[in-house]
């Protein structure tokens, strides 16, 4: 069947597009309404309609053609063939307009719309601009600050809005087809205008006269590192200072200037990575799963109640278990505040928030938790508590009931052999604050069911996470990964640098925080009371967590005490140096016998970056990620690594595997092989050539 129809109803043309699922604009489907088009000036209709079948417009470009040799008709000479139809030509849209599919439709000279429908230009995301038009159109429709606003920030706008705005003509709240045909004939009896959005002016009196300077200055601080943002404020600068014609010139080599950028690269990648993460290596899509219809947590703390809120937000109710009424009035109030703050910011309803809320009940007896389809225990990183709490699970749960350990670091194995059921036991590791991060580490333990692994998944998206899949190990991927990171942090510090310096040098890298602000955050208290469960060989070399422990035994405990490797302002949470940190870092390299050094910013970055890498690497060589893409998503959404580097494994093959390895084999050199042997994986593809994408596919 063809991708796309033509047909006359009555007076009428009708273009229809049947691309599922999206309706991308592939080749075939650009080649389709060329082709219709052409038929369309030489018959009797008095216009045309545009319209999709199926859930939605054309949802954007194909972008598995993105990178390869372009075929004709490209995007940009189809939207020239549109806007040059000798007959009105009118977009009838549903579901999502976005991207190519918004152009598309502004190069129309209609355009109406369902009131469901939401529309966007999210290229920004990807690291890339509109490149068919969109720069040069919005403005002329919507205006120059709203152009900015919309384009700059990927977001998709509601019908109403867009109708507002400018963007579509008309809302229809009947049958779309039958509406957009009835606005066709309200078009021809008014004279069959042809309006054309390329002929329309800007009024450059209306133009703020900083707009596009304020404009990169607040971007450079929003969605800092990034480039796209600037290039697109420059395509509507060239909107409102060149004609039409020429705008569209910029926009294209602007598009092709970002198209060829590492940071497009690696957002592609990370696209693509999202989804492929949740996909099971060796799990049939025909794998039944359990039904959950209700879940249970242990602990109603911050974690377990931001865990909780997950669940109803997706309409599933919760039962929250604590050891007194007095805990769970507290676990209580921490969700009412959560959701008071999503209210007082516009993203919830009064009446959405209270109708969360009363999916929410409290007991403090385990045999409540009979019933439940799923009990998540998410109380202190401990393993013998954990141990007791499955033991007490598995005498009251029903079977088939799934239970699962929100541990960042315990032996998901060990915890499953407490209960007479390890089939039925699984990690799920979610990160602070939980009703936020989108990260979801899944741990299938030696054990673990199918069925099990297959419904967590599954469950993993009507909850709104990102689902990766991790083996058992120390930590897993993410927080396994994150000790070598925070002990190069560690020993830069005693060896020479200062907290401020380590910080800004990983912030200005693209993280989120530095590893020392972000220790400051969670609390120093946190790693020292887990410090104190280990032997002095398990916690290894002490100038990696020296000063740390001097700072917690001096009350600093990060944010929360007002101090730690910096001093608080009480009401602003304002960072300060603090002399009294440094006299610490002093202290400590003297006790140990470390002649302090100047560091560069450059020998910081690659000991920190490379020492995330190198332990990536490990992880997969010993199988306990699936895919390299899956390590980059953990660090993507669970750790703040920045986005546009496409995360370390994508990052360690911009900057060359042979370059990683070298440094990593100097390094070893130079401070020894406890901390820096290099990882087997490494070496290998460093030696004979091969990339990640080529290892993945041989391991398949």
């Amino acid at each position: 069947m063809s991708v796309v129809n033509y047909k006359l109803n009555g007076a009428i043309g009708v273009i229809s597009i049947n691309n599922p699922p999206v309706n991308v604009l592939s080749l075939a489907v650009r080649t389709g309404v060329q082709e219709a088009i052409i038929a369309a000036q030489n018959d009797e209709s008095k216009a045309i309609v545009l319209i999709c079948d199926g859930r939605t417009f054309i949802a954007g470009a194909d972008i598995t053609e993105f990178g390869k040799t372009p075929l004709s008709p490209s995007l940009s000479d189809l939207l020239v063939l549109i806007e040059c139809s000798s007959k009105p030509l009118i977009a009838a849209l549903h579901g999502t307009a976005l991207g190519g599919g918004l152009e598309t439709a502004l190069a129309c000279h209609y355009r109406c719309a369902l009131s469901s429908v939401k529309v966007g230009l999210p290229e920004v995301k990807l690291g890339l601009l509109p490149g068919a038009g969109g720069t040069q159109r919005v403005p002329r429709l919507a205006g120059v600050e709203a152009a900015l606003d919309f384009i700059t920030s990927g977001s998709s706008m509601n019908a109403t809005k867009a109708l507002s705005s400018g963007l579509i003509d008309k809302i229809i709240d009947s049958d779309l087809l039958s509406g957009a045909i009835e606005f066709a004939h309200t078009i021809v009896a008014e004279g069959a205008v042809l309006r054309k959005v390329s002929e329309m002016t800007i009024d450059i009196s209306e133009v703020g006269k900083d707009i596009f300077t304020n404009t990169r200055t607040k971007l450079s601080r929003l969605m800092r590192g990034q480039e796209a943002p600037q290039h697109i404020v420059s395509c509507i600068e060239a909107a409102v200072n060149l004609p039409f014609n020429e705008g569209l010139l910029f926009e294209r080599e602007m598009f092709e200037k970002c198209r060829h950028l590492p940071q497009s690269k690696a957002l592609r990648h990370a696209f693509f990575a999202q989804r492929e993460c949740a996909k099971v290596k060796g799990l049939s899509k025909k794998t039944p799963t359990r039904a959950i219809n209700s879940v249970a947590i242990i602990g109603a703390g911050t974690m377990g109640s931001g865990i909780g809120m997950n669940f109803v937000n997706a309409d599933i109710p919760v039962t929250l278990l604590e050891l007194s009424e007095e805990a769970l009035q507290r676990g209580k109030s921490i969700i009412a505040k959560n959701y008071a703050m999503s209210v007082n910011k516009g993203k919830l309803t009064q009446e959405q928030s209270i109708k969360r809320q009363q999916l929410i009940s409290t007991t403090t007896k385990y045999a409540d938790l009979a019933d439940a389809d799923m009990v998540i225990e998410a109380v202190f990183e401990n393993l013998t508590i954990k141990k007791k709490v499955f033991e007490e699970l598995d005498s009251v749960c029903k079977p088939g009931a799934i239970l699962a350990t929100n541990t960042s670091y315990q032996d998901v194995d060990v915890i499953a052999a407490a209960t007479s059921r390890p089939q039925d036991v699984i990690g799920l590791h979610f990160f602070s604050p939980a009703n936020i991060m989108k990260l979801l580490e899944i741990v299938r333990g030696e054990k673990t069911a199918s069925d099990v692994l297959a419904t967590v998944m599954s469950l993993a998206k009507k909850i709104g996470k990102v689902p990766v899949l991790s083996r058992v190990c120390y930590g897993f991927i993410g927080n396994r990964m994150l000790g070598p990171y925070i002990r190069q942090a560690q020993l830069c510090l005693i060896e020479g640098s200062t907290p401020s310096q380590i910080d800004k040098v990983m912030f200005d890298f693209g993280m989120a925080m530095g590893p020392l602000a972000v220790g400051d955050l969670a609390g120093l208290d946190i790693g020292y009371k887990a410090r104190q469960t280990l032997t002095d060989e398990q916690k290894g070399d002490p100038k990696t967590y020296c000063i740390a422990d001097r700072l917690v035994e001096m009350e600093r405990l990060g944010q929360k005490s007002g101090a730690g490797y910096y001093s608080y302002n009480v009401d602003t949470r304002e960072r300060n140096e603090d002399p009294l940190v440094q006299q610490i870092v002093e202290e400590e390299a003297l006790k140990y016998g470390v002649q302090r050094q100047v560091l560069s910013d450059d020998l910081i970055l690659n000991r920190l970056i490379f020492a995330l890498i190198n332990e990536g690497f490990k992880i997969l060589e010993e199988g306990i990620a699936q895919r390299p893409s899956d390590v980059d998503m953990v660090y993507l959404f669970g750790y703040g690594f920045p986005a546009y580097r496409g995360g370390p494994m994508f990052y360690a093959e911009t900057l060359g595997l042979d370059k990683v390895y070298q440094t990593i084999c100097h390094f070893e050199e130079c401070y020894g092989e406890q901390y820096w042997t290099p990882s087997s994986l490494l070496k290998t593809l460093a030696i004979t050539g091969k990339s990640l994408a080529q290892w993945t596919r041989e391991q398949c």
